[in-house]
């Protein structure tokens, strides 16, 4: 989480669990090369404004962790969080950071019984990444965008969880053809999963999408109000 945007996602959060929940449990899922360290002043805040909420950062796929498999890291996630759920009757609350927002719709996806009753996502790609951001940089030094299609869309490409939402434009029909999680997630292509993904994710009674353009990270910014077609 860039230092620019934390003061105002603590903000917006708080606001908004404040209107959206009581006491029930939160889980908040980190997004790329991050880890519960970066979630510490949000946790506390969280329990300053409703004291005694049990909240649960996800130690999960930390830091260089975080480039693993999207699918890989949604098992992995999925059964941790399913205790947190099974623990309480009155449901949780998740609030999901960038590629932690991506890895949350997959949880919420694949888990029919899930019981998460708001779900918090905080500038995530929900229609992908294309765009020039600091850790593709430090990832993928010789590729520019318009060019990483060539890596991403690739069998080993798609073993990084970068690969797993590039949305290049200008290569559609590559990018319905290769990607693995994104496109199947978001309902782009047809298969044998989409309805039971659909009505899985629908089972959450409030759905919040944080983000604004001083991001600088997740490009084009409008990528974190989009959800294909999740809700038809």
């Amino acid at each position: 989480m860039t230092d620019g945007c934390r003061p105002c996602v603590v903000i917006w959060t708080i606001f908004l669990l404040s209107s959206v929940m009581g006491y029930k449990p939160v889980i908040i899922v980190h997004g790329i090369l991050d880890g519960p360290r970066q979630f510490e002043i949000l946790a506390k805040f969280i329990n300053q404004s409703h004291p005694g909420t049990s909240v649960t950062t996800l130690a999960l796929y930390d830091y260089i962790g975080s480039m693993k498999p999207l699918w890989q890291q949604v098992d992995g996630f999925r059964e941790a969080i399913r205790p947190i759920m099974e623990s309480t009757d009155d449901g949780v609350h998740l609030i999901c950071f960038s590629q932690g927002g991506l890895i949350c719709r997959g949880v919420l996806a694949t888990l029919p019984t899930h019981n998460a009753h708001s779900l918090i996502l905080l500038s995530s790609p929900l229609a992908g990444q294309y765009g020039d951001s600091s850790y593709l940089k430090h990832f993928f030094p010789k590729f520019i965008k318009s060019r990483l299609y060539h890596f991403c869309y690739t069998t080993c490409g798609q073993r990084i969880s970068i690969c797993n939402y590039w949305n290049d434009p200008h290569q559609r029909e590559r990018y319905l053809k290769s990607s693995i999680y994104l496109a199947p997630l978001n309902g782009e292509i047809e298969h044998a999963n989409s309805t039971a993904w659909r009505d899985s994710f629908l089972r959450i009674q409030t759905l919040v999408l944080i983000g604004g353009q001083d991001d600088g990270v997740i490009t084009p910014w409008e990528s974190r109000s989009l959800m294909i077609s999740i809700a038809h």
